[in-house]
């Protein structure tokens, strides 16, 4: 599937007013160290955040860095009250390649046995070996290695604001994260878990247009933008503009750890909503329409998304019966002028949020908002 991208949402940077007491600290763990809390879950890499990247090059290059006894990039840590555990920011590849190598013996890489590349571009003495063919010297140098590490824990204010921030600033493992990929890093909790159980929904996977989840997360991005934005709180704010990324950051926030029966309760809406538009408006129900007004834009339209999931969802909650005109009014609805500026631009203005979403429900649905 091919996201259309709306060029405002998509370059949005945050900073917010929030003044941050944020400690930090340095700490020196051999790789002995560093490896055992790996394995004990005393570090942990942010839940499916990203998976092992790393060349066997570039991963036999930073082992032999450590047996020639040259210095290497810090890793950086967040202390996570009130388990203690350490998230891992910075370095995920670092670690999990010394873990690999010097505990498991198979690189993450194909899952093949862990030795350095044959090639010049090792030193003679290491070239081709795994760890337990090295000397008992050189096995010794390598698990007493220490690696620095930067740990750090905001005090205040009492949220995740300044870790997120943290890792969009911050994190240097050469893709740079998106917005979702950090949440994903940041807010794990039972919101979050419910994210990637819902994108295995068969209706939604169908409308996005891929039965695979999309390795930047944009469906999952797609999914947490309809229940943040399903209130009255956004789309009858008296703001002139709303953040989507400081929305969304803040309903993650908010509903991290919710209870049960509150996840039940926003599990039920998505799948009653999409199973709705699937089976009345079909796989193309997100698309816009191309310029002429006559042909669909084979892409999926993020403001149409979250104007048609929204106005569903109310019109289900008020019981609005369907009929076979549904299809007809969605197309009517897409060469409404005045829809067709609200869904293009100042898309994150109040009162062109308001204005996407009361279109649909009074064209296509017969209320009003």
């Amino acid at each position: 599937m091919v996201i259309d991208e709306i060029k405002e949402e998509k370059e949005e940077r945050i900073s917010n007013d929030d003044l941050f007491n944020i400690t930090s600290w340095g700490a020196d763990p051999s790789v002995r160290e560093l490896i055992e809390q790996y394995k004990d879950g005393d570090i942990v890499k942010p839940e499916l955040q990203r998976k092992y990247v790393w060349k066997k090059r570039d991963a036999s290059r930073f082992v032999e860095s450590l047996l020639l006894g040259l210095p290497v990039p810090s890793v950086f840590l967040a202390n996570m009250e009130p388990s203690g555990k350490r998230l891992i920011i910075d370095g995920y590849q670092r670690i999990r390649t010394l873990y690999d190598y010097i505990h498991e013996g198979i690189w993450s890489g194909d899952d093949t046995a862990f030795r350095l590349v044959d090639s010049d571009i090792i030193n003679e003495r290491w070239r081709g070996k795994s760890y337990k063919e090295l000397t008992d010297d050189d096995k010794r140098r390598l698990r007493n290695y220490t690696i620095h590490a930067i740990i750090f824990e905001q005090k205040q204010p009492r949220n995740d604001s300044g870790l997120y921030q943290v890792f969009e600033r911050i994190n240097t493992s050469g893709t740079t994260l998106n917005a979702q990929e950090i949440r994903n890093c940041v807010y794990q909790g039972t919101l979050n878990s419910l994210l990637f159980k819902l994108n295995d929904n068969t209706f939604w996977r169908r409308m996005f247009g891929n039965d695979k989840e999309d390795s930047r997360m944009i469906d999952l991005e797609l999914i947490l933008r309809f229940f943040a934005m399903n209130t009255p709180n956004v789309y009858e704010s008296n703001n002139y503009y709303i953040s989507l990324t400081q929305l969304m950051n803040r309903y993650m926030s908010d509903h991290q750890n919710d209870s049960e029966p509150f996840i039940n309760s926003l599990s039920n809406d998505f799948e009653q909503v999409i199973k709705y538009i699937y089976n009345h408006f079909g796989e193309d129900a997100f698309f816009n329409l191309q310029k002429d007004l006559t042909k669909l834009r084979r892409r999926l339209y993020p403001t149409v998304y979250d104007s048609l999931m929204i106005s569903t969802y109310i019109a289900i909650q008020r019981g609005a019966a369907p009929d076979e005109m549904l299809e007809s009014r969605r197309l009517s609805l897409l060469r409404d002028e005045e829809y067709r500026e609200s869904i293009t631009q100042g898309t994150m203005q109040v009162v062109n949020i308001k204005r996407r979403i009361s279109k649909a429900l009074k064209l296509i649905y017969d209320l009003d908002l």
